[in-house]
């Protein structure tokens, strides 16, 4: 995008082209990047996986039809994006699509 952007104002300008200002010598301390990378942790820890009922946001206090509604709707969204061309979204749907499956067996038996 720079690139197109340097063009264009190469060609709008009439052929001049405006001269990068020299930098100044980054602190001691390093660069504002620096500092804020230091601060940060290396590597983030991994979650503990879920159970399906969590993915699914399913909770033991809620009564059966909120239940069969909440899979309803989840199952409608992930069975269209289980066709997805990325593979990310569609590994994805392939997961929700089993814990779906898994919570709907629980609470109201073999499909």
């Amino acid at each position: 995008m720079f690139k197109i952007l340097k063009s264009l104002s190469k060609s709008l300008g009439g052929g001049k082209s405006a001269e990068p200002k020299p930098q100044a010598a980054p602190k001691a301390g390093g660069t504002l990047l620096d500092k804020v990378n230091k601060g940060a942790p290396a590597a983030t820890k991994a979650e503990p996986p879920k159970t399906a009922e969590e993915l699914c946001g399913i909770t033991s206090k809620m009564p059966k039809d909120e239940v069969r509604a909440q899979l309803k709707i989840l199952f409608r969204r992930y069975n269209r994006s289980a066709s997805s061309l990325d593979a990310k979204t569609r590994a994805e749907a392939d997961k929700m699509l089993d814990a779906i499956v898994e919570v709907r067996e629980k609470h109201f038996g073999e499909i």
